[in-house]
């Protein structure tokens, strides 16, 4: 067997560690580039999930309600007072998410990327996707809204949301 020179082994040893630190500084190189990408993927999908979310969450919260109210029309225990009272809230959240439905199709009509409306019997809040909003665009949906909702200006939260 051949015993390497103390020459030779520090040679070898040195151009290990140059290949250690190119692969380190490789990978370093690499996982920035996705970390940026991700970065980015990140921040123009969390304002898609923040809408899409949203409008999952509402979906699941009203097709509880209407259970609600459908297992209360449905009792035989129930009084002819609390169906009546259950089939009319049951029409006046289907209207109110008629209401918000066609709101949100017009404001996007209008051009804005997205939109979502939630209306109480307290406010009508509007989020629109949009870094900010002009007056001209305020006004817009502030139109659309008091029409399609049937609310006083003042009634109105647009809310800019990217």
């Amino acid at each position: 067997m051949k015993t390497l020179t103390k020459k030779k082994k520090i040679v070898i040893i040195s151009v290990m560690i140059a290949l250690l630190l190119l692969t380190g500084y490789v990978n370093v190189a690499l996982n920035s580039g996705i970390t940026n990408k991700m970065t980015t993927q990140t921040s123009s999908s969390s304002s898609a999930n923040f809408y899409t979310n949203y409008r999952n969450e509402r979906e699941a919260t009203r097709t509880q309600e209407i259970q609600f109210y459908d297992s209360i029309i449905a009792s035989a225990s129930s009084t002819d007072e609390a169906k009546k009272e259950a089939e009319e809230n049951k029409l006046q959240l289907i209207s109110q998410m008629e209401r918000e439905l066609v709101t949100e199709g017009i404001i996007r009509g209008k051009g804005f990327e997205d939109a979502i409306v939630s209306s109480s019997s307290a406010n009508v809040n509007i989020f629109v996707k949009s870094n900010e909003l002009t007056s001209d665009e305020v006004a817009q949906i502030t139109k659309v809204a008091t029409e399609q909702m049937n609310v006083e200006i003042d009634k109105i939260i647009i809310i800019p949301a990217e």
